[in-house]
């Protein structure tokens, strides 16, 4: 079965542009959702908790379309790095990866009729030893200020990178591989209506990823 209407809830250009690649066609409605987590909530586990809530805020509009809801994270000492809000953050969080292992990792989140599927990718990304130089120059271009972590793999921040372990898209922001297969194990699962207008509960059960 395929979606006759695909939203991805995400403003974010990057995403737009990978999704593109899966799908020719489909529509950007941007989540208005605030972006808050339980206090109790791991940090592994926030990025697919608000893909949820985005997807599904999206999603309560636009039953018959398929919603994709997406968030991304980079984690380092246990703790999130979002986009900097100054200078001053951008340089603290180039400090903090430089010459350092850390994980990226995105959360999607799939709404069609009454039914939903969630799952997370983890990519670890290892940093080379950067000078201060290098740092400085960095922040004084626009690249790290729209950004979780404060960089962009796929532009400048491309010559900072000694390795990667994982899928190298879902660093920009979207497993295009995996949300591609997601996405067709998903949409092939029975979304019968019943004679009441409710979805019918006759998909077949996921495996654990």
């Amino acid at each position: 079965m395929e979606a006759k209407d695909i939203i991805l809830a995400s403003a974010s250009p990057r995403r737009k542009e990978l999704l593109a690649r899966v799908y020719p066609t489909f529509r950007v409605i941007p989540s208005r959702l605030r972006e808050l987590v339980p206090k109790e909530l791991g940090v592994e586990n926030c990025p697919q908790y608000l893909a949820e809530r985005k997807a599904e805020s999206v999603a309560k509009a636009y039953r018959k379309s398929l919603v994709i809801g997406c968030d991304t994270s980079v984690i380092v000492d246990g703790a999130i790095l979002n986009k900097p809000r100054s200078t001053s953050d951008a340089r603290d969080m180039m400090k903090m990866l430089s010459g350092r292992v850390h994980r990226v990792i995105t959360g999607c989140s799939l709404f069609y009729m009454e039914k939903h599927f969630s799952f997370s990718e983890a990519t670890e990304v290892e940093f080379y030893p950067l000078t201060d130089e290098e740092i400085e120059e960095y922040v004084e271009t626009p690249e790290p200020y729209d950004k979780a972590g404060g960089y962009g793999i796929q532009g400048t921040a491309a010559l900072f990178i000694k390795g990667i372990k994982g899928d190298y898209y879902n660093i920009v922001g979207l497993p295009i591989a995996r949300l591609k297969r997601e996405i067709e194990e998903f949409m092939n699962q029975d979304f019968s209506v019943d004679a009441d207008g409710n979805s019918e509960n006759k998909s077949r059960r996921r495996k654990k990823k």
